[in-house]
Formats: structure tokens, C-alpha cells, sequence
């Protein structure tokens, strides 16, 4: 209503300048005399100004008038399309136009008016291959997505403009959750354009979303083929993909397959922990054993970690107390200064009875980096060498508040996951996954001994103070309500 009105008035304001102005013409006096061949024209402002108006219209139909003679001169010179193309121009011309203020109003955010342009271009120029390009993003800004997805299809009839109707199409389905259509268009599009990065990167985000790492695994390596993935990040990538479908084709049965895969994966990324820790188990199962220990060693010597010192043990799951610490002193000399050596070797002597050898592994390890785990474990050897209850719970209720030590946290959002997976269970993003010590303590349950013994210990600190080692689980009760109570698996 206010834009009408608006338009209104400035016609009445149009309308009234031109009066004004021919009011002035006709009451200027004077004029202007104008001599042809002895003959003299006396002319008055306002019959000079038509006259000069006159004379631009004259000259512009002179030209016009000239085009379309020399058109009919090609085509009686044999030029058949001569007419054709004189009668195109203009609307060549109007139609170039339209387009362009398609454009400006696509790129102003006008979705409305963009489409309104695009559509008048494309009846002038009868060129969709152009203006259906227009058309689909204009749409989709103004949220018609009928229209859109309509004009999208129309584009997949043109060479020119297939990948991006496959590509406009696929994005809307991702829009929508469509994941399964999704996919085989990601794959059509990278078939049209397999150089496209972004078209790798969604291809892969759901090809791992879909767990098809067979094919996730192809499209990475397109990404190194194309330089679009650095080689030592397509190495690690690779080998999570390959640890992946190592497990997955365990679940299906497919053990062979599955080893195979696994010591492949340990061979591409060899400080990927539970790549390492599949690999031995398949070197295990192959009946190699002393292959199962040297992954463990190397991935150790880099990464040391929990699930690395249960895979060692199970190497060898019936030996002694003290065999398993002669073993495991071998393994933590591979890195040595590592607080995982120092606690796993501390754990082993605890599961000997050696207190006093334990103290000496764990070294100052509860001064210079109390953890949760270290102080837990320094509360079992006070309590193993016969330290007084308030001792031991001292340290325990140091661990309670103590820093956490390092869990499986995606770096993408900090979710913690109980497990490695490779892709985050939180956010969706792949190889994000990795083991670090959380932000802060949030959590009153003590990670302690890992399975290092056949039946592995831990410490209890129960309401009353006193302190007992139990099989399998480590319990630490609330003392102002000792019916609530913290568990936890070693």
C-alpha cells in the first residue's frame, strides 16, 4: 500500500515538472533564427526544443530504418537467418538486461525479484542452460524449494550444467536428512567432477556416516590423487578406515579378511592405538606371537596407553606375577620417563606383592603429576606396606579431586566417549577422536589397575575410613551416605 501510494506521487510529481517546464518554454521570450540556402526560419524557444526532440527521434528511426535494410540486403544476398538476427538482437538485448538485474538482486538477498528477472532473461534468450542457474538459486533464497529442486533437474539435461543441478539436488537433500539419496548423489557428482573438493569432502562425511569404508577409502584416496589431502594425514585416515572395516567384517565372521585388514591398518598408522591392539590380537590368532609384541613395543616407545598394556598382557595370560613383571619391565624401558610406564610397571609389582618395588616405579609420580590413578595407585602401596588408614585415605580423597587422567575426547565438540571411534558419536566428525586428559575433574570414578593379572586388583576406601583390596572393582563410597556409592571396571 505505501509503495503505491509512493509510486503514485511521483508520477503526479513527474507529470507536474514537465508543466512547469513547458509553462517556462512558451513565456521565455526570444528565439532562435535559422538560415538554409538564403532562406531564414525564425523558430521560438519551446518550437526549437520540439524541433531538437524531433530531430533525435528522426535520427534514431534513420538508423533503425538503415539496419534493417542492410539485413534485407544480406538476405536477398542469400544470408537466411539476416532477419532473424535483426529481430533477436533487441531481444538479446532485453534479455541480457534482465539477467543482469537478476543477478544484483540474487546477490542483494531479493530472492523474490531475483526469480521474477531470471525468468523474464529466460524467455528472451531461451538459453535455461544460463538462466536456470539464476532461477534454482533464487529459489532456494526465497524458500521455494519446489522450484528450486524442479529447476535443478531441468540443469541435469545440459552438459554445462549437470554437475550443478547434481550438486544443487544433493544439498537439498541434505537439507532435509535424506542421507541415502544424499549419498548416490555425492557419488554421482564426484563421477561428474572428481577434482571438486567440497564434493570429496561431503562424499566422504557420508560414506563414513553410512560405515562404507571401502568406498570412504577410494574417495580418500581421490583426495590424495588430486593434492586436496596432504600424504601423511591420508596415511592416518587410511588407517582408520582400515581398522574399521577390520572390525566390521570380525562382527560379519570374516576373521581373515578382518586380520588382514588390521595389520594393514597397523601398517599405515602404527601409533593408532587400537589399531595396534587389533593387529596383535590377529598376530595372536595367526599363533605369532613375538609379531604381536614388537607392534606393542613400537606403539608403545610413542604412545603409551592402557589398552596397549592389556593387549601385552594377554600375549602371554597365563604366566606368573613375576614373569609378567620381568615382561612388562622390557616394555616400559621403551619409554621410560612416560607416567603409563611408570604406573603400568607400579601396577605389575602391586599384583607381585613387591610394595616397595612398586613405590620405587612410580618413582615421584604422585608430587609432580597426581592423577586420579597415580594417587589411587600410591594408596595401595601404603596399604600394601602397612600404612596407617588415614594415610590411604588421604591420598583417596586427593584422588577424588585429583586431576582425571586422559580419556577418548573428540576435539571437534570435547564429548568423552568410553571407547576410540572413528567417528565421534556427539558431533558426526571424523578423526576426531583422540586421548587426552579432560579439562577438568568432573567425575568421582578412579580409573585404577588395568588387567595386567589374570584377576586384577584395586583399592575400596569404605565409610569408616578403612581400606580393602577387592577383585575386579573398585568402590569408593560417599562418606556422609554410604548407600550411594561410585563404581568402576579396572
Amino acid at each position: 500500500m505505501l509503495w503505491s501510494l509512493t509510486k503514485v506521487l511521483i508520477f503526479v510529481a513527474m507529470v507536474a515538472a514537465l508543466a512547469f517546464g513547458f509553462g517556462q518554454l512558451m513565456e521565455t521570450s526570444g528565439g532562435i533564427t535559422v538560415a538554409v540556402a538564403g532562406v531564414e526560419v525564425t523558430l521560438t524557444v519551446l518550437q526549437a526544443t520540439l524541433a531538437l526532440i524531433l530531430l533525435i527521434l528522426a535520427v534514431w528511426l534513420f538508423l533503425k530504418v538503415f539496419s534493417l535494410i542492410i539485413a534485407l540486403l544480406k538476405f536477398i544476398n542469400g544470408d537466411e537467418t539476416a532477419f532473424s538476427r535483426y529481430f533477436d538482437r533487441s531481444r538479446e538485448r532485453r534479455g541480457i538486461d534482465a539477467l543482469s538485474d537478476g543477478l544484483v538482486a540474487l546477490a542483494s538477498g531479493d530472492g523474490k525479484t531475483a526469480m521474477a528477472k531470471a525468468k523474464k532473461a529466460d524467455r528472451l534468450l531461451n538459453k535455461p542452460d544460463v538462466t536456470n542457474l539464476v532461477i534454482a538459486q533464487a529459489a532456494e533464497q526465497a524458500g521455494d524449494s519446489r522450484v528450486a529442486e524442479q529447476t535443478y533437474k531441468e540443469l541435469l539435461n545440459h552438459d554445462r550444467t549437470r554437475f550443478v543441478g547434481v550438486r544443487g539436488l544433493l544439498q537439498q537433500k541434505l537439507e532435509t536428512g535424506d542421507t541415502e539419496t544424499a549419498l548416490k548423489l555425492a557419488e554421482k557428482a564426484n563421477e561428474i567432477e572428481p577434482k571438486h573438493e567440497e564434493t570429496q569432502d561431503t562424499l566422504l562425511k557420508l560414506q563414513t556416516g553410512d560405515e562404507d569404508w571401502t568406498g570412504a577409502r577410494k574417495t580418500l584416496a581421490s583426495k590424495l590423487r588430486y593434492g586436496s589431502l596432504p600424504r601423511d594425514v591420508h596415511r592416518r585416515r587410511d588407517g582408520i578406515m582400515a581398522l574399521s572395516e577390520a572390525r566390521k567384517l570380525r562382527e560379519a565372521g570374516k576373521m581373515d579378511d578382518a586380520q588382514e585388514l588390521a595389520v594393514e591398518a597397523n601398517r599405515l598408522s602404527p601409533d593408532l592405538v587400537p589399531g595396534v591392539v587389533l593387529a596383535a590380537r590377529a598376530h595372536m590368532e595367526k599363533g605369532q606371537p613375538k609379531l604381536a609384541e614388537r607392534v606393542i613395543k613400537a606403539a608403545w616407545s610413542t604412545v603409551p596407553h592402557p589398552d596397549l598394556a592389556a593387549a601385552y598382557a594377554a600375549i602371554a595370560p597365563d604366566e606368573t606375577a613375576a614373569d609378567r613383571v620381568k615382561r612388562f619391565q622390557k616394555l616400559a624401558k621403551t619409554n621410560a620417563a612416560h607416567p603409563e610406564s611408570k604406573m603400568v610397571l607400579a601396577e605389575s609389582h602391586i599384583a607381585n606383592e613387591d610394595y616397595a618395588a612398586a613405590a620405587s616405579a612410580l618413582g615421584n609420580l604422585v608430587e609432580e603429576d597426581p592423577t586420579m590413578r597415580s594417587l589411587t595407585i600410591m594408596a595401595a602401596i601404603e596399604r600394601g606396606q602397612g600404612g596407617d588408614d588415614d594415610t590411604v585415605r588421604g591420598l583417596l580423597t586427593r584422588a577424588l579431586a585429583a586431576q582425571r587422567d586422559p580419556e577418548w575426547i573428540c576435539d571437534a565438540c570435547g564429548e568423552a566417549h568410553k571407547d576410540w571411534e572413528p567417528v565421534c558419536l556427539n558431533c558426526d566428525t571424523f578423526d576426531s577422536i583422540s586421548w587426552k586428559r579432560p579439562s577438568q575433574s568432573t567425575s568421582l570414578s578412579i580409573a585404577t589397575l588395568p588387567m595386567i593379572t589374570g584377576a586384577s586388583q584395586a583399592v575400596a576406601l569404605a565409610d569408616d575410613g578403612a581400606v580393602s583390596v577387592v577383585e575386579d572393582v573398585v568402590v569408593i563410597e560417599n562418606q556422609s551416605d554410604p548407600a550411594e556409592n561410585s563404581e568402576g571396571k579396572t
